[in-house]
């Protein structure tokens, strides 16, 4: 059993940051150093991150934010996940003779939220200006960041792209025509104006904090940046994983009058902990019915590196991830309540046995027939072309020069997770608007995300394509509270693993005693068994992931039980970080994985 941790279990009084980056965690305690909370910090994080990890998020991608003032009886979500424009219908797709939406392209985009709930959050919950949120992304956009190894092999893997088709991101990613290198310094010049020009704009109209950042807002979203938006869309045929160029669907009215919303939590009870997600727009369910499930058992006395508990989890996961398939999206009739009952819990209890399950198997709750979507489905067990895809994985997938580097890049994302030393405390997950997802837009300095491509192409869905609805976002941060106060912000990227890692995660905190620090080194997992929520969106049965820091023991039960195992690196699984509060002390954990998290506390 791994005893040890790659870094010290990190503890202090005044203020904690951890985050996917460690230029954006020196940023957020660079913000709570100067007086500003934990809201402050975290949207300061959240512009510098779209700066040094362009590969994982961008301005014009999307972000779900949690977050709760230490006298707050529950946290708060803002939802800035935009939606679908109004041109987007069934229709529309089925004139242009696609059955699935596109991962890259014009086709893809929905309203860029992560402006808005970033600044929304600022406004009501901060209390520093607009300047001094955004100048530590204009810092690093204008005068450089060290880029890091793995945004350098992103642009290699769709340089071909840019050179051929996307010419407009080559001016920016690919400096004087070159690949970057690995730690030389890279600037985004554009960006970097674009970001100055709101401030002046934002400081001419008005002396007061709260009304500049509503004049940021307007010139986003009904000022220039969405008139650059609009003739972009309206006037570029883009290449995109389809092997054909389109013009886009999002324009200047769909931003127009866009503010993200504001939103209650979900949420449910497992021993003793108040455990939250984002609503049923979101997977953040997913983790809450794998709670309902998962507390009629022991977990505690289960070796949370043996093949009990690998088995059991894995197997949880699998029915909710075929719920979330059947039954999540942006509408109202879906049926989550019923979903996170004790009763309908029971049930799915008892379909677990000793062995693995190789069917997609989603429930019924108020006797509802599920329907789900139309599976592509490898050769069962298989890993399939995209190898269990979605975000975290970068694979080729066509054969072509160009549409191979299109259609085989996946975006990943970004997570922050901030506590002041007042117990206030945030958990968000920023991610799309990478830059293999779109082409640049002139003048701004960033691409459109992707977000359209996990809406269903099929009528009569929870998910189901529909003007101005939102999409069923992976982006999932989450949150606990103990004897009702904040105590635990957490969260990854990862696409379709970030309930699965987050939820390993909390059973070793929660129920196996673990630091936060030894709960993420720990060696991890995550089933495939589940329909991605990306482009190409296959199934692959029974496939589980899992690190070769497992014992052989353990790998060959799994196996004898009937899992289709897919072994990975050692430290392959996940990005996951987290901070907690509790009796004035505050600690955090980042993620060694791909040698970018950091966390930071003193």
């Amino acid at each position: 059993m791994t005893a040890f941790t790659t870094r010290p279990e990190l503890a202090g009084t005044f203020g904690a940051v951890a985050s996917t980056h460690w230029i954006a965690s020196s940023v957020g305690m660079k913000i709570l150093e100067s007086g500003g909370n934990a809201f402050d910090a975290a949207a300061a994080v959240g512009f510098v991150m779209q700066i040094v990890e362009p590969h994982l998020s961008g301005p014009a991608g999307d972000v779900s934010i949690m977050l709760a003032r230490y006298e707050d009886e529950e946290p708060t979500v803002i939802c800035g996940q935009g939606g679908a424009p109004a041109k987007a219908s069934l229709a529309e797709f089925e004139r242009l003779g696609l059955d699935l939406i596109p991962g890259t392209g014009s086709l893809a985009p929905c309203v860029p939220g992560a402006f808005g709930a970033w600044l929304t959050m600022l406004r009501d919950w901060g209390t520093i200006t607009l300047r001094a949120a955004l100048e530590p992304a204009i810092g690093y956009a204008l005068g450089g960041h060290p880029i890091h190894f793995n945004t350098v092999d992103m642009i290699r893997t769709v340089k071909p792209l840019f050179e051929t088709e996307w010419t407009t991101s080559a001016e920016i990613f690919l400096p004087g025509g070159q690949l970057p290198a690995a730690g030389s310094l890279f600037r985004n010049p554009v960006l970097g104006d674009l970001y100055n020009e709101i401030i002046r704009h934002s400081e001419t109209a008005t002396g007061d904090r709260e009304r500049q950042i509503d004049a940021g807002l307007r010139y986003w979203y009904e000022g220039p940046v969405a008139l650059k938006i609009d003739q972009f869309s309206n006037t570029e045929e883009v290449f995109d994983v389809s092997g054909r160029h389109h013009h886009g669907l999002l324009g200047a009215d769909d931003m127009s009058g866009w503010r993200p919303s504001i939103e209650r939590p979900l949420g449910v009870t497992y021993r003793g902990h108040e455990v939250f997600k984002c609503g049923g727009w979101s997977q953040g369910p997913a983790l809450l019915q794998a709670l309902k499930i998962l507390e009629r058992y022991d977990i505690g006395s289960l070796d949370d590196e043996g093949p009990e508990f690998v088995h059991l989890v894995t197997e949880v996961l699998k029915l909710v991830m075929a719920d979330r398939d059947a039954w999540y999206g942006d509408d109202p009739a879906a049926p989550i309540e019923a979903l996170l009952s004790d009763s309908y819990a029971s049930v799915r209890a008892s379909l677990i046995n000793e062995t693995a399950s190789l069917d997609l198997r989603p429930g019924a709750p108020l006797g509802r027939t599920p329907v789900l979507p139309s599976i592509r489905a490898p050769e069962a067990g298989g890993a399939g072309a995209e190898g269990g895809g979605g975000e975290p994985t970068f694979a080729n997938l066509a054969e072509s020069p160009a549409s191979a580097e299109v259609d085989g890049v996946r975006g990943d994302t970004c997570h922050v997770d901030v506590v002041d030393r007042w117990g206030n405390m945030v958990s968000a997950t920023p991610s799309g608007g990478w830059l293999q997802s779109n082409p640049v837009i002139p003048g701004l300095g960033f691409p459109l995300g992707t977000r359209l491509q996990m809406f269903l192409l099929e009528p009569g869905r929870a998910n189901s394509l529909a003007p101005h609805k939102r999409p069923r976002t992976t982006l999932t941060p989450s949150m606990t509270f103990l004897d009702g106060k904040p105590y635990l912000a957490f969260g990854t990227p990862g696409g379709d693993q970030q309930e699965q890692w987050s939820l390993q995660l909390l059973l070793r905190h929660v129920d196996r005693k673990h630091g936060l620090q030894r709960a993420i080194d720990a060696p991890a997992f995550h089933t495939d068994h589940l329909i991605s929520s990306f482009w190409p969106r296959v199934f692959n049965a029974g496939v589980l992931a899992i690190e070769d820091r497992f014992s052989a023991d353990t790998k060959a039960e799994l196996a004898r039980r009937g899992h289709v195992l897919k072994v990975g690196g050692a430290w392959s699984e996940g990005r996951l970080s987290a901070c907690t509060q509790r009796n004035s002390i505050l600690n955090a954990a980042a993620n060694p994985r791909g040698m970018q998290g950091y966390a930071i506390a003193r």
